[in-house]
C-alpha cells in the first residue's frame, strides 16, 4: 500500500506539471485530494492493520496529501502569473504615440475680465480685499456717509434679511473694514471684487446679481492727478493704448468731489457716431476723492490723509470690449456663448 501511495504521488505530480489551465488544476485537486480520491481509497485497508501499521500509512498519507497540495500551489501562482503577464502584455499602451487633447470647460468671460483687472492693479502694486456677500447696514451704508434715512439709499434698492443684515449693495463695505484694519495708519492700496445685489429688474443693461471691482488709496500726498493717471493707465491696457479718458463732475455720497469716467467711443474714435449718441464717450465707470467723513468713520486722519476711490463693473467692460449687447448672455449658460471667449484656455 505505501508504493501504492508513492505512484499516487507519481501521477499527480506528474499530471499538475504538465496541467496549463487553472480550472483543469482545479478539477485535479479533486480527483487526488477529494473524498473519492485514489488516497482515501488506499486508506480503506487501514482497519485491517496493526497500530504501528496504521501509524506509518497515516503519516505517509499525509506526506502524499501535502506533496500534491503544494504542488498544486506552486502550479497556481506560476498559472495566474502567467495570466497577469498575457493579459499586460495585451492590454499594453505605447505611449510614445501620440495623444489627444481631451475637452475642457472654458474660463467664464467674467472671470477672465476679473483677472485681467486684478492683474493690471496688482501690477501697479494693489493688494486684493475681499469681504463677506450678507452685510450689516452699518458697514454697507453708515460708514460710507449714508446714515441711516439718507435720501442717497433710494439709489440702492436694496435687498434686506433683517432691518440690519441685507446683501450687500456694493464691495465697499469691504473698503471700510479694510481702513479699520489699518487702525488709520497710511498707505492702504487695495482692490475689492466680488459680487453684489440690488433690486433690480433684469434686462439688456441691468441685472439683480452682478459683479464690481471698486479700489482704494489711502496716503498722505494723494491727489485727483492721482485718481486720474491710475484709471488711465488702467484703460489703455484694458481698451488700448489710442483710447482716451475724460472726467464730468458727479455725485456720490462717500466721495467728494466725484466723477464719471468716460472712454472715447471703440467705433468712432471720439468723433461721435450712433453707438455713443455722438458724443465720443461712453461712460464706464464711476469714482472720486475719499469723502473726509468716510475717511475719520475708517479711523483716519482727514487732515493728514487724502484719499480716491473708483468702482468698476467688469461685465459692462466685457461688452464694451467685446461688443456684447445683452447683460444677461453672461448667466444663460449658454456654451456657445462661452466658447467664444476662450481667450486663455
Amino acid at each position: 500500500m505505501l508504493e501504492k501511495l508513492k505512484d499516487i504521488c507519481k501521477n499527480a505530480l506528474c499530471e499538475i506539471n504538465e496541467c496549463q489551465d487553472l480550472k483543469q488544476l482545479n478539477l485535479l485537486r479533486v480527483k487526488y485530494l477529494g473524498k473519492k480520491g485514489p488516497i482515501q481509497d488506499a486508506m480503506k485497508v487501514m482497519k485491517d492493520l496493526d497500530k504501528e501499521q496504521r501509524k506509518v500509512l497515516g503519516q505517509v498519507s499525509n506526506e502524499t496529501k501535502n506533496d500534491i497540495l503544494e504542488a498544486i500551489d506552486a502550479k497556481t501562482k506560476k498559472l495566474e502569473k502567467q495570466m497577469l503577464e498575457k493579459k499586460l502584455k495585451k492590454e499594453a499602451i505605447d505611449v510614445t504615440l501620440p495623444s489627444f487633447k481631451p475637452p475642457l470647460g472654458t474660463m467664464h468671460l467674467t472671470n477672465q475680465i476679473i483677472e485681467e483687472i486684478e492683474d493690471i492693479f496688482v501690477g501697479m502694486g494693489y493688494t486684493i480685499a475681499t469681504g463677506p456677500e450678507v452685510e450689516t447696514d452699518h458697514y454697507n451704508f453708515e460708514m460710507l456717509n449714508l446714515p441711516k434715512d439718507h435720501p442717497a439709499r433710494d439709489m440702492q434698492d436694496t435687498f434686506y434679511i433683517t432691518e440690519e443684515l441685507l446683501l450687500r449693495t456694493h464691495t465697499s463695505p469691504v473698503q471700510a473694514r479694510t481702513m479699520l484694519e489699518y487702525n488709520g495708519v497710511g498707505p492702504v492700496k487695495i482692490i475689492c471684487p466680488g459680487k453684489v445685489y440690488r433690486r433690480d429688474d433684469d434686462d439688456a443693461t441691468h441685472s439683480h446679481q452682478f459683479l464690481q471691482i471698486e479700489g482704494l488709496v489711502i496716503g498722505e500726498d494723494v491727489t485727483m492727478s492721482d485718481l486720474k493717471g491710475t484709471l488711465e493707465f488702467y484703460v489703455k491696457k484694458v481698451f488700448g493704448e489710442d483710447r482716451e479718458i475724460r472726467f464730468r463732475p458727479s455725485f456720490f455720497p462717500f466721495t467728494e468731489p466725484s466723477v464719471e469716467v468716460d472712454v472715447t467711443c471703440a467705433k468712432c474714435k471720439g468723433k461721435g457716431c450712433s453707438m455713443c449718441k455722438h458724443s465720443g464717450y461712453i461712460e464706464i465707470l464711476g469714482a472720486g476723492m475719499v469723502h473726509p467723513n468716510v475717511l475719520g468713520m475708517g479711523g483716519f486722519d482727514p487732515n493728514k490723509y487724502q484719499g480716491f476711490a473708483f468702482g468698476i463693473g467688469p461685465e459692462r467692460i466685457a461688452m464694451l470690449k467685446y461688443g456684447i449687447d445683452d447683460i444677461r448672455q453672461f448667466y444663460t449658460n449658454d456654451l456657445r456663448f462661452n466658447r467664444q471667449f476662450n481667450l486663455k484656455y
